[in-house]
């Protein structure tokens, strides 16, 4: 259920998240922390039930003013501009606030402790043309490098005001110093692969699931390069299956040749179908953790991924997986037939994937909260940036 008010009393632990309008690996975090801690309330900016996870219907989600308005709701990128406000305006009332961010949620005042578990520091900030491309001026894009400075001033307090950092990986680890000068514990993220979800095919038109397939899945974004697949997969002639949405998807159905399927908007159970049937699962993104191959791995799959980032920490090479050292469709094919002449071990596969559960995530969340109330006279109460 949504509340747009504020709590009526003070909770022990509360969830906070930047918005819940997608579908995504913060969003399966999110979902992650809900089943941790059942009974706390997610605070977010803008929630769009029918284009994010259909388990937070069951949740209580209290909103900002901005989600008075169906049209940042529909898309939240043309509310970028006004996030900031709108964060500052969502006070969290609770003894422990938990703060899924990628750079609006952290923002948010709160009476207690505020754990901050960071993806990136804000992308539309400090990597602002890789995450909204350069090909063309848009209404947000302009508003943003206009805001840049205020927004980036109001970015760095908000960080102040955390009580503890985690970062999602090395990489980000890295880059929280960078940014804010702030000292992070990298936790990695956890599958939510829930096995026992009845599977549901998928209709894959032209291409035959019993004969194999590669699997991408990603928002698509310009950083996700996933024009970068779909053009190696042109070139190889092999079926590839790419599931998805987001603002580059009319030109990449348009790079798509007769060998590739795009979908989005697919249950737990289509996604289990998928992976259960792929060859492998493929990234060429720059991504801050990478959630699809520790999916795919704990079905045995392996991944072919770009040497970068998050991946780093969750690949194991050459027995969990495949690195390719550069963005661009001949790096990636040649990764592909590297792929194939390797002799998969499932097994070693699957075991790599049990690393990374949310019974670990959670365990480490319900230790800090732990030693916070055994030590709160340092805790402190994050105040508004």
């Amino acid at each position: 259920m949504t509340d747009t008010s504020a709590a009526g009393s003070r909770t022990e632990i509360a969830i906070a998240h930047d918005y819940l309008t997608q579908r995504g690996g913060a969003e399966k975090v999110v979902l992650a922390l809900q089943r941790a801690f059942p009974e706390s309330p997610i605070y977010t900016t803008l929630y769009q039930p029918d284009t994010t996870y259909p388990e937070f219907a069951a949740s209580t989600i209290i909103t900002s003013p901005l989600n008075k308005v169906p049209l940042l709701r529909r898309s939240h990128r043309l509310a970028l501009p006004f996030l900031a406000w709108a964060a500052g305006r969502t006070r969290v009332d609770a003894r422990h606030t938990i703060v899924s961010s990628s750079g609006w949620a952290h923002g948010f005042p709160t009476t207690g402790s505020k754990i901050v578990y960071c993806y990136s520091p804000a992308r539309w900030l400090y990597q602002r043309d890789a995450y909204l491309g350069t090909s063309k001026l848009t209404p947000t894009g302009v508003a943003l490098r206009l805001l840049a400075p205020f927004l980036k001033r109001w970015d760095r307090r908000a960080s102040k005001t955390a009580t503890k950092y985690f970062a999602i990986s090395t990489v980000v680890q890295g880059r929280i110093k960078e940014t804010y000068g702030i000292d992070s514990e990298v936790l990695p993220a956890p599958h939510s692969v829930d096995m026992s979800v009845p599977q549901e095919p998928v209709d894959l038109g032209p291409l035959d699931p019993e004969h194999g397939f590669y699997l991408c899945i990603s928002r698509l974004l310009p950083y996700k390069n996933v024009d970068v697949v779909i053009e190696a997969f042109n070139s190889l002639g092999l079926p590839l299956v790419v599931v998805g949405a987001g603002p580059e998807e009319r030109r990449l159905s348009g790079l798509a040749g007769a060998n590739v399927v795009m979908v989005k908007n697919l249950t737990d159970g289509q996604i289990q179908w998928l992976y259960g049937r792929c060859t492998a699962v493929v990234s060429s993104s720059y991504e801050d953790f990478g959630l699809t191959p520790i999916e795919g791995a704990t079905h045995g799959k392996p991944s072919i991924v770009l040497r970068w980032g998050g991946f780093l920490d969750t690949i194991l090479e050459d027995r969990t997986g495949v690195y390719f050292d550069e963005p661009t469709p001949a790096a990636l094919a040649a990764a592909v037939t590297k792929s194939i002449d390797v002799d998969w071990d499932e097994a070693t596969i699957r075991g790599h994937a049990d690393l990374f559960t949310e019974a670990h995530f959670a365990r480490r969340l319900r230790e800090e909260i732990a030693r916070l109330d055994a030590d709160s006279g340092r805790g402190g109460a994050g105040a508004a940036p």
